[in-house]
């Protein structure tokens, strides 16, 4: 904007120095060309007392070298013929060095004031009545020169003054231009410091920093500020809304523990005592979360070994696995796999990815876990012997869950999410050796197992995947 403004003001005021510097130098050369036949005629004029008064030679002599353009040799008296009339009056004697034809001076002392053109500029003719019979003509000398006498140095002042009008309005459109874009830029930034995050950013309505700049950019400065403070509002609002629906659910997980207290002892009991107390935990971090201010740090994430993980959300879905005669495998978790995500989040994606398989297979659909040491980070493998997408492209889109009732479809965004935190991604496919969906999901972290058991494990798939454990 700053640039356009200056290319504005340079053709504006260009086209204005050109429409009067045209016509102002072409009526300063016309004005010079004026005055120098005007001094001529002076010249000639001096000399009129002179011939009314005597015609002798030497007396016209020293009145034209008493003159300035006499004394330069510019001036000649050419007199009549004695006796002769106005016919040939051009015929008698010259006083100084003429340069008109005699065609032309006969043609002056016929009572008319001629300019003729000859070599170097121009012969002013002008004639003088001696007595009422005869008329002399006085031939001034114009130069070229003195018609153009001033004429480039006032062309070089009006050219000067131009480009100082140019460049009075190069400087304005510059300070006018810096005002608008500081404005526009200011908003700019707001903008993306505001998309960054950063909900405190505001922008000066009044006082020196809004001073100069437009009222339409101060508008928008006013709108800034009012959306900002309305999405602080919202924030605000959504998670103490968060906050009270997480802290409804504290009754019914309550009655849930005193449930699952009386329920004695077996495995069933404690999966069941243990999936209550990791939903209260799950409960009380939601309304940490939400409760948390906006410009309030989040909480350092400590990593986990994903090998650990998986072998006990793997345990906990073997149960139910069991019960619907559901083959399973689970490969590569002997082997340590530093993460740097948080237990209860990948926990969490874990048990989505195994919640997807029971939710969209048939029951008795074999399922496989296989955990791979990569080079940057940790790889999961979750594949099944269902039908496997229809769209991947699709089950990715967040809310567009297909399994019937008591699916969301955020299962697969939330551990999305997840890998893209961590620095590493979610693919999904099909799997080679069972033949329905394969889902990878990728952990960024370090190398944290050697190379001889992520080789094993490759093996172990080719050969139709070998069960390192399998369900009782």
């Amino acid at each position: 904007m700053r640039w356009v403004l200056v290319k504005a003001a340079v053709a504006g005021t260009t086209m204005v120095a050109l429409a009067f510097l045209i016509p102002l130098g072409l009526m300063v050369q016309k004005t010079a060309r004026e005055r120098a036949f005007t001094a001529a005629d002076r010249q000639a004029a001096a000399l009129g007392p002179a011939l009314a008064i005597t015609t002798d030679q030497a007396a016209l002599s020293r009145a034209v070298a008493s003159t300035d353009a006499g004394a330069r040799g510019c001036i000649a008296v050419h007199l009549p013929a004695v006796g002769s009339g106005p016919a040939r009056s051009g015929a008698g004697q010259t006083i100084g060095t003429g340069r008109a034809q005699a065609a032309e001076i006969a043609a002056a002392a016929g009572g008319r004031v001629l300019t003729v053109a000859v070599p170097g500029g121009y012969a002013r003719l002008q004639p003088v009545a001696v007595d009422p019979a005869r008329v002399a003509v006085v031939e001034v000398f114009v130069a070229d020169a003195d018609l153009t006498r001033g004429v480039p140095t006032a062309w070089l002042v009006l050219s000067l003054v131009a480009l100082g009008l140019v460049a009075l309005a190069v400087l304005v459109a510059d300070r006018m231009g810096a005002r608008l874009v500081g404005a526009a830029r200011r908003l700019a930034g707001a903008a993306r410091a505001l998309g960054a995050g950063d909900l405190a950013v505001r922008l000066p309505v009044t006082g020196p920093q809004a001073e100069g700049s437009p009222a339409e950019l101060r508008e928008a400065s006013a709108a800034f500020n009012a959306m900002a403070d309305r999405v602080v509002q919202l924030l605000a609002a959504e998670r103490e809304l968060a906050a009270d629906l997480s802290h409804r659910l504290r009754t019914p997980l309550t009655v849930l523990r005193l449930n699952a207290a009386s329920l004695g002892e077996g495995d069933a009991a404690d999966a069941t005592r243990h999936a209550v107390a990791q939903l209260e935990r799950e409960v009380d971090q939601i309304i940490r979360s939400t409760r948390r201010a906006p410009g309030e740090p989040a909480p350092v994430v400590a990593g986990c070994d994903a090998a650990e993980v998986i072998r006990e959300r793997v345990g906990f879905w073997s149960a139910l696995a069991e019960d619907e005669g559901r083959p399973w495998q689970l490969h590569g978790a002997e082997v340590p796999a530093p993460v740097p995500v948080a237990r209860g989040d990948l926990a969490a994606a874990v048990d989505a990815l195994l919640g997807n398989v029971f939710r969209h297979t048939a029951v008795g659909t074999a399922f496989a876990v296989d955990v791979t040491a990569a080079e940057h980070g940790v790889i999961v493998l979750v594949g099944d012997a269902g039908a496997g997408f229809d769209d991947p492209s699709a089950a990715l889109r967040r809310g567009e869950g297909d399994g019937g009732e008591g699916s969301t479809g955020l299962g697969l965004d939330i551990v999305r999410k997840l890998a893209e935190a961590s620095g590493g991604h979610l693919a999904l496919g099909r799997s080679a050796a069972l033949g329905g969906a394969e889902i990878q999901l990728r952990l960024g972290g370090e190398r944290p197992a050697p190379v001889a058991p992520a080789r094993r494990l490759g093996r172990a798939r080719r050969a139709g995947r070998g069960a390192v454990r399998r369900g009782a």
